[in-house]
């Protein structure tokens, strides 16, 4: 067979045509890697979501805007935020599907919603910047409840709500160290049921 120094002809691309160039197979190999690493790095840039970080400090004051019609509140009842509730309620937004609470959503935002939009900072800022647009652009009438802009402060406002959305993956853990737990339990159970006949 070949050696790492044999040479091979490879074809390259030199200006605006291909020539026959002669190369070691290890310096083959390695055009190779670096032309893969390349096209890896990329593809990988190019399918992280793109978006500026928010200031959770100046989400927080922008908020205040928002206060008019929406609250934050816990599902044990606790008000983080007071406010209105015009608008549904904004604990656990990042993260959860769209119209997916206890609320009266107009038939745009359900429809957005039964085609699997689950919220994130980006799709939250692109939101409240044109509630109307955004809506559009998902395919839908566009009719919403939401009539207010927000056209400054959009990534701050999406980073403040994000702090007030628990982890996907501390909640799945809690339910599998739930399920856990119980089976364990259960299995004692049956141990001590078992012995004590």
């Amino acid at each position: 067979m070949f050696d790492d120094e044999t040479a091979i002809f490879c074809q390259l691309q030199v200006g605006s045509r291909y020539r026959m160039v002669p190369q070691t197979r290890k310096q083959h190999h390695e055009d190779a890697m670096k032309t893969l690493f390349a096209a890896t790095a990329a593809m990988i840039t190019l399918a992280v979501p793109a978006f500026a970080e928010g200031d959770i400090a100046k989400g927080e004051k922008t908020f205040k805007k928002c206060k008019a019609c929406h609250m934050i509140a816990t599902p044990d009842g606790e008000t983080i935020v007071k406010g209105g509730r015009t608008g549904p309620n904004l604990y656990g937004v990042v993260g959860r599907a769209a119209a997916s609470t206890d609320f009266k959503y107009s038939k745009a935002m359900k429809a957005v919603g039964e085609g699997g939009l689950v919220w994130d900072e980006e799709q939250l800022m692109m939101f409240v910047a044109n509630p109307r647009g955004y809506l559009k652009e998902m395919g839908t009438d566009g009719k919403t409840k939401m009539t207010f802009k927000l056209s400054k402060g959009g990534p701050d406002v999406a980073a403040y709500l994000a702090t007030f959305s628990p982890a996907p993956d501390v909640e799945e853990e809690a339910a599998v160290e739930g399920e856990v737990e119980s089976t364990e339990v259960e299995e004692t159970a049956t141990e001590e049921t078992t012995v004590s006949e």
